[in-house]
């Protein structure tokens, strides 16, 4: 009884009402010209209040108070993130319950500071002059680029995957802080990727006989589709267990309105 008190205890601790935070559209045929461009991490999106550093959705991250030490006393919104193809490391690091030394293999890069005035550069300059002042280790700001037409973003979208990257996020540089999905911000990837719960799995044949072959999944408007693309080995060996929330790509619907082509790419939550 103890322990079961003491465990709702620490969720109460560690869970605060979630702030709302900029959800990205999809670019499709947008006017994105003077629009900023940034490359997209694919990290773990976190928000920090002046305090302490959150997660999307209210949980208090574990953060060392070496890592924080330096931050600001006012908001900033980013992403936890090392380098480009760790976001299953980055997911391990930040998901433990008490700090340890692997958060120095991260840093938190901003792409806003919330409550400042201004667009989004007027913003984003509070932040320079602070980084400026006091020389954080583990805090940095996300390079931004003025965006000349389509060609230029797609060429830059180029760039970025070609060197690893996820995609690439175009902002309106006027418009102020918006704390929900909108189109002020838009993201711009060459595939379009979504979560689902994995429901079942389903043993290889072959060369995968006794091991995974694909699994089922569900998403949340109730569509169930399988998955069995982007598995490695040790995904096959270990695959994400039943209740797992999984982040896939896709290339559009089918005519069934399921996913076309479905291809795993990492687990986002385990059970």
């Amino acid at each position: 009884m103890k322990k079961v008190i003491l465990l709702l205890f620490l969720a109460v601790f560690l869970i605060a009402k979630p702030r709302s935070l900029m959800l990205l559209e999809t670019y499709k045929d947008q006017n994105i010209s003077g629009y900023l461009m940034s490359e997209k991490l694919d990290g773990i999106r976190a928000y920090w209040d002046g305090k302490k550093l959150y997660s999307r959705g209210g949980y208090a991250f574990a953060a060392p108070s070496w890592f924080v030490k330096d931050f600001p006393d006012f908001a900033l919104d980013g992403e936890l993130w090392s380098k480009r193809g760790e976001f299953e490391k980055i997911q391990s690091i930040t998901s433990q319950l008490t700090p340890h030394d692997g958060w120095r293999e991260l840093g938190f890069y901003v792409f806003d500071v919330p409550d400042a005035k201004g667009g989004l550069m007027q913003r984003l300059e509070k932040l320079e002059n602070y980084i400026k002042e006091k020389e954080p280790a583990f805090l940095h700001k996300i390079p931004q680029y003025v965006c000349k037409d389509a060609n230029h973003a797609r060429a830059f979208h180029q760039k970025v995957e070609q060197l690893g990257g996820e995609g690439i996020v175009l902002r309106n540089p006027n418009a102020p802080y918006e704390g929900f999905r909108t189109q002020n911000a838009l993201k711009l990837k060459s595939y379009d990727d979504a979560e689902c719960t994995v429901i079942a799995h389903h043993e290889g044949k072959g060369k995968y006989k006794g091991l995974l072959g694909a699994f089922t999944c569900k998403d949340a408007f109730g569509r169930v589709f399988r998955i069995g693309s982007g598995l490695s080995d040790k995904d096959r060996r270990n695959p994400p267990p039943i209740g797992a929330i999984i982040t896939y790509k896709f290339n559009g619907f089918t005519a069934n309105n399921l996913p076309r082509f479905p291809v795993y790419l990492h687990i986002r939550k385990v059970p």
